[in-house]
Order: structure tokens, then sequence, then C-alpha cells
């Protein structure tokens, strides 16, 4: 099952939600801990599916679940029992689906056939953002194999079970991680279907040092991999990576970069950037690139994803 291909027969470019965290934050969550926008899993449920709504409202078709950085081993060490931390997992993804119940039942019989029934992507962040220290800018960590697949594979589970549509298996800066990620999609979930996307350095090489060609042309034979890109990155860095992976695959590229502020990982702060580049200026561009899956990560809001969403039906 590809629910991205059948999509896309319907819609030349998806849309994809924006930041949690950032909305989070206006809401009056606490993010600065090694739970990040996953404390409000704990505490306020509810503010996570309003932040889901709002992106839908802004013309989302893809809605990606608070588990970035939500799994078992992080609950649990913070004290949570093992059963407590299963299940904020899958009330992530209720959360996703209340909204999307919620918003799609609000539109017109017209409305609903301007647009794609919206997806939920359960998002899958790396062993890096489990760290909690920056490493999935870096890559610089290394497990075995088997050590990759056992950190996600509960993950994995839960939001399978929990019925996400597929996986977004994001801001993976390390290659051998990813490689880890998706045999295990191939053993143990061959029913389910994932996007990869990739955490960068620079237009051609992944945070760890292993070149973008090497890496998408390894992934372009799986068929279970849906999509493939890159996310968390500046706006300006997104053309230059998109015609790279063009070249080297035929699937659907994902792009879902930052919104311009500057972030600084000594102090865990951002910083905004009024020079930044907006995404009516940069999204035509990437989709003349070849860009099919377009949205905003760290900082952007349902503001930008409003005009990502008003840009790509020009």
């Amino acid at each position: 099952m590809n629910p991205i291909a059948e999509s896309l027969k319907n819609k030349k470019i998806l849309v994809v939600d924006g930041a949690m965290a950032t909305e989070l934050e206006k809401k009056g969550i606490d993010t600065s801990n090694d739970l990040w926008s996953a404390n409000a899993l704990i505490n306020a449920p509810q503010k996570i599916t309003e932040v889901h709504r709002s992106y839908f409202e802004a013309g989302a078709d893809i809605a990606i679940t608070n588990t970035y950085q939500a799994n078992v081993a992080a609950f649990e060490k913070n004290g949570l029992s093992h059963i407590q931390s299963e299940e904020l997992v899958v009330q992530a993804v209720r959360c996703a689906q209340k909204a999307r119940a919620a918003f799609y039942s609000s539109l017109t019989t017209q409305k609903k056939a301007e647009r794609v029934y919206p997806l939920i992507a359960g998002s899958v962040g790396p062993y890096g953002a489990y760290l909690a220290d920056g490493s999935e800018y870096t890559g610089n960590y290394s497990l075995t194999e088997d050590e990759y697949q056992s950190f996600h594979y509960s993950r994995l589970v839960l939001l399978a079970k929990a019925g996400v549509d597929f996986f977004a298996i994001e801001t993976q800066p390390n290659f051998a991680e990813t490689k880890a990620l998706v045999n295990l999609l191939v053993e143990k979930f061959p029913k389910q279907s994932a996007w990869i996307s990739f955490s960068i350095k620079d237009s051609g090489h992944l945070c760890d040092g292993t070149s973008v060609d090497e890496a998408i042309k390894y992934f372009e034979k799986y068929e279970q991999i849906a999509a493939i890109g890159i996310n968390c990155i500046a706006l300006e860095k997104v053309e230059a990576a998109v015609k790279n992976i063009k070249k080297e695959t035929n699937k659907p590229i994902v792009v879902y970069p930052n919104n311009g502020d500057r972030y600084d990982p000594q102090t865990k702060t951002w910083k905004a950037n009024p020079n930044s580049a907006t995404f009516s200026e940069m999204v035509p561009l990437w989709r003349a690139a070849g860009a099919r899956l377009i949205g905003g990560c760290c900082r952007s809001t349902p503001y930008d994803i409003k005009e990502i969403s008003t840009t790509v039906k020009v």
C-alpha cells in the first residue's frame, strides 16, 4: 500500500504540515527538555490536536505525528512506566486522527472534492534525537544494526497498530542508521510504506559525510520507500539538494525546511532572521527542481503552510 502515490494521482503537489514545538510553545507548553514537543503528550494532548487541526485548516495534506522525540526509551528515562510510555506513543497518533476527523467532517462536499483526503505520517526521528544533544545535525554516533533496530522497533509497532498511513523516517543524519531502519521496515513491516528524509550538511552530503548520491541510489531500489528527500535545513539550501536528489531517483521528492530562523545548538535557542527568503519565493524553485511533497520544519507556522498551499495552487 502506497498512500502517497495514491494521493499524488489526484494532486500534483502534496502539502506537508509545519512545526509542532513552535506552536505548542505558543500554547504554553515547556519544550526545553529532552522530550521536547513530546512533553505535551503527558499533560496537554488536546493542544497537540489543536496544532494538527490548525495545519489542516492552513492547507496541509499530510500531518506528521508528534513522535519525533517520543519513544518508549525516552519516556521511561523520564520516569514513566513501560505501559504508560507505549500509551503516549499511541496517543500521539490519536491526536492527529482526531484533528483529521474533526477537520474533514467540517468541510462542505465541494471542499472535500477539492482536496485529497489528509494523510497521517508516523514520525520516526533518529537515535540522535533521543540523545537530545544535537546529534541529529551531526550523525556523530554509532550503534550496531541490531542496536538501531532494537531502539526503533517498539515505536514502529505502536505507530503501525495505531493506524498511521505511513512512516516518516525523518531528519536522518546517519547512513548506517537509515539502512538499519529500512531493513527493519522490510523485514517486520512488509505492508507499510515510508518516506525517508535526510538531515544534510550541504547539498551533496548527509550530516555524517555520506554523499547524497550514494544514499539516494541505495534506497532507490526499495519499493516500500514511497518518497525520499530532506528536512530541517535552511530554505536557501533546498533547491540545489533537490536537483542532486532528482538525478538519482524516480521517487517523489519530499522537502520541509526550517522557516529561515537560525538555531544555536549551544544555547538551544532560535534567533529570527529578518533577511531570510520566504516560502512563497522558494517553493516555485523547489517545485521546478522536482519536489512533490512540500512543507515546513522547525519554526514554521500555519501561516507558512498556508503560504505553501496558496503557492502550489498557482
